[in-house]
């Protein structure tokens, strides 16, 4: 584990600690209080090492806590694993803020990354569950809701309103951009899984009954989804 990873797992110890995703890093808190400042920030490669060993579990009221015996927290929801359910401030189509209903818990992705086969090793490589992350961000900050590509449209263009790259509007046509850039460098017959597990956050079993996939053929074909978004992200 590198040397920023261990010290978030010392601080994550800690009673109260938690760990709370913001944008693309990770902050680690000392207790519920968001006004506090956070301990630490980490990155994916952190987060991810933290996801292997010794594992994060969904926290109550979001986020994520390290694993430890008999820690009391609820089951993931049947189709949704890691959902909890709660608000969070999204980009609308014309650039306002609002407040949707959203799943603050673990996301499928990650949730996979944590399993392992029979041989012992993960079903998802760091890579490939760093770009699921990637994708499922760049959706967040779109403001794309299922179907995909019906919002596509509805989202600001480039020359309507400011210009400015910290314009929420500009921040919400570039996120945009490369949603579509990923899925078309994915290409069809893979895009389609990537669009259910990253961004609209069904659950494996469930992308694969939405698709009308055989039963276990989904995680060989997301494996080939995300290792062909990893390199397009050039990731790992």
């Amino acid at each position: 584990m590198s040397g920023e990873a261990d010290r978030a797992r010392r601080f994550l110890t800690r009673r109260g600690a938690w760990l709370e995703p913001a944008g693309d890093r990770y902050l680690v808190r000392a207790g519920p209080d968001r006004r506090l400042r956070p301990l630490q920030r980490l990155g994916e490669t952190e987060f991810l090492a933290l996801a292997r060993a010794p594992g994060l579990v969904v926290r109550r009221g979001g986020g994520w806590v390290l694993r430890r015996p008999g820690l009391d927290l609820p089951a993931p929801a049947a189709g949704r694993p890691g959902l909890i359910e709660g608000e969070r401030a999204v980009m609308e189509p014309d650039g306002r803020m609002s407040r949707r209903r959203v799943n603050l818990g673990e996301s499928p992705v990650m949730w996979l990354a944590r399993r392992k086969g029979p041989d012992g090793r993960p079903w998802l490589t760091a890579a490939e569950a760093a770009a699921g992350e990637r994708l499922r961000e760049d959706a967040e900050m779109a403001s794309l809701t299922p179907p995909v590509t019906q919002r596509w449209d509805g989202l600001p263009r480039h020359a309507g309103g400011s210009t400015s790259p910290f314009a929420p509007a500009f921040r919400a046509v570039r996120a945009r951009d490369r949603v579509r850039a990923a899925l078309d460098a994915v290409g069809p017959g893979l895009c389609e899984i990537l669009e259910r597990v990253c961004i609209h956050g069904s659950a494996l079993q469930a992308a694969e009954r939405q698709l009308g996939l055989e039963r276990r053929t989904g995680r060989a074909l997301l494996r080939q989804a995300l290792q062909k978004l990893a390199a397009h992200y050039r990731i790992g």
